[in-house]
């Protein structure tokens, strides 16, 4: 039975947020330098805006709901017949707009043939199809404007309990109920998913999968 409730709603559940350091007036040639000294292998994400650098240091609970709600899009691919390449959280270039991202998780579904089997240029290919962000604290970057601006289709936000689907319109974001990716899929059921990996993720998988088979089957 797929509940219709957001899950990590139990009061023995106390999500802790990301930690956040915002350094405003920044040039893009001095963001580009703190890039450049940072080591290929870390924790921490960078997002640049216009001036504005947030870097997050993701926590238990950030990561687990961003690798699970990748894993959740990569096994519905899979189930669906669909393509993928995942981009995780590859930093994102757009100097041309001063703005630079690194997701939590990026995919390209729909373009992947067009990018696949090589490294994306992200001065000539087009954006991912679908990123997500997980934001448990509040942060200085309106990310929504921040994607819409680079062009990405299908934007998923999550707080720790509800997810956000927005959907690329006229260069604006439209909040829909469904992702146009997987129309079908409610999002219900990814809380569902959610809250089952909490205890036993390879199972949550295969039920995952299972539900997917049987909705195929029902059309």
């Amino acid at each position: 039975m797929v509940s219709t409730t957001p899950p990590s709603t139990s009061p023995t559940i106390v999500l802790k947020g990301e930690q956040r350091v915002v350094i405003h007036g920044l040039h893009w040639n001095a963001y580009e330098q703190i890039l450049g000294a940072l080591p290929n292998q870390r924790r921490a994400r960078l997002i640049y805006d216009q001036g504005t650098l947030e870097i997050t240091m993701p926590n238990e609970d950030h990561d687990f709901f961003g690798r699970m709600i990748g894993r959740f899009i990569w096994i519905l691919v899979e189930s669906l017949n669909l393509t993928i390449k995942t981009m995780g959280s590859t930093t994102m270039n757009y100097p041309a707009i001063d703005r630079s991202a690194e997701a939590d998780e990026a995919f390209y579904i729909q373009n992947q043939p067009q990018v696949s089997g090589r490294n994306i240029n992200f001065a000539e290919d087009p954006p991912p199809d679908l990123v997500v962000e997980v934001d448990i604290t509040h942060t200085d970057i309106d990310k929504n404007r921040f994607y819409a601006s680079i062009g990405v289709p299908e934007f998923w936000r999550f707080n720790g309990q509800s997810l956000y689907i927005y959907q690329l319109q006229e260069g604006q974001y439209v909040e829909v109920e469904a992702s146009p990716t997987f129309p079908t899929v409610p999002k219900a059921r990814l809380y569902d998913f959610l809250e089952q990996c909490r205890t036993n993720e390879v199972q949550a998988s295969k039920d995952l999968r299972q539900w997917v088979q049987q909705e195929m089957q029902s059309d």
